[in-house]
């Protein structure tokens, strides 16, 4: 399986995958994405901008993930707690794996190539968040190694649990 940046060509599956995503969540009574967010306008902007990475075989997509090297606004104010570092980070955001394949470590596998993406770039740090009732992707966060720092809140209001990794040379890969 490779990890590899999507392509224009993936943002059909792409859409597949988070489209099943936004089901899952609504089965689960979760809000999260429930309001048009992600779109294909988002995702072909991630693509387009080369943050929108992939696990793939052959033309098969099993996960993505968009991944930023620039600041986010709605991390400057932390509540409740206090980031790791005050660093240079990444940013994970829109994680998604295919429905057929959940259950199977995808979504572990792609964050530890994220985190191997993100040092070789020379960063130490990776931040991402999540809505209080995901209870999925906070266990997936804490199996990652990712520490709960507080909660923010996004441009339109919403509340979020605020995680971080600070990825630690030797270290990184010992999983």
């Amino acid at each position: 399986m490779e990890f590899r940046l999507a392509e224009k060509k993936d943002l059909k599956a792409i859409m597949k995958i988070i489209n099943a995503a936004k089901d899952f969540l609504k089965s689960e009574g979760i809000d999260q994405w429930q309001q048009g967010y992600p779109d294909c306008k988002v995702m072909r902007k991630d693509i387009l901008n080369h943050n929108c990475y992939i696990l793939a075989e052959k033309d098969k997509i099993f996960a993505h993930a968009a991944v930023t090297f620039s600041e986010e606004k709605s991390y400057n104010k932390i509540y409740q707690g206090k980031w790791l570092s005050n660093a240079n980070y990444a940013v994970v955001h829109r994680l998604a794996v295919d429905n057929e394949y959940k259950g199977k470590e995808l979504a572990k596998l792609l964050l530890d190539k994220i985190e191997e993406l993100v040092f070789k770039n020379g960063i130490n740090s990776i931040k991402i968040d999540t809505h209080q009732d995901n209870i999925s992707m906070q266990r997936l966060l804490k199996k990652s190694n990712f520490k709960y720092c507080g909660i923010i809140y996004l441009e339109d209001g919403s509340k979020r649990l605020a995680y971080e990794n600070h990825l630690e040379g030797d270290n990184l890969w010992k999983n």
